[in-house]
């Protein structure tokens, strides 16, 4: 880098460049998405949906899951169902929301419970898809429910090979 740059100055002082986003802090968050918003198109929504605390009442972390990422264009949400049979599981999506529901049977009365310890109850779970990402495929094999997540890249952004 030649001595002369920018760059190299602000470093030999100490100093560091205050870049747009660095100027704002808690205080003026309104201010920040104000910006966004008005410069952006079909974020809007996106940002309503993140900052909308209405539907986020209460976290609930049953069932239990795992998000893996295989590569840039395909993921894997993986949710435990012990004690759950395939006819008691319901996988859709429907406006934008992959939705998982759970709906168990009250057992039957077999005696007086001592311990229980598995949370085997009703649920609903959903999850916001971005308008790329669609479902590829859902399985249920031994109390594991898999859903393939496959990102949807059009034909003028995929990889071509000329040589």
């Amino acid at each position: 880098m030649p001595s002369g740059s920018t760059k190299h100055k602000l470093a030999f002082k100490g100093a560091t460049k205050m870049t747009n986003l660095a100027r704002y802090h808690a205080a003026n968050l309104p201010e920040l998405f104000e910006r966004i918003n008005r410069n952006s198109i079909g974020l809007d929504d996106y940002l309503h949906r993140f900052w909308d605390d209405t539907t986020t009442s209460k976290p609930s972390f049953y069932p239990p899951y795992n998000l893996v990422q295989i590569n840039d264009v395909l993921s894997k949400l993986e949710i435990a169902l012990a004690g759950f049979k395939k006819d008691e599981v319901k996988v859709y999506t429907e406006f934008g929301k992959l939705s998982v529901e759970g709906q168990k049977e009250e057992p039957k009365d077999d005696g007086e419970f001592v311990h229980k310890g598995l949370a085997q109850r009703s649920f609903t779970k959903q999850w916001t898809l971005s308008d790329d990402t669609e479902v590829r495929s859902v399985s249920f094999e031994d109390g594991l429910l898999t859903v393939e997540l496959g990102k949807v890249v059009p034909e003028h952004h995929q990889r071509k090979n000329w040589f």
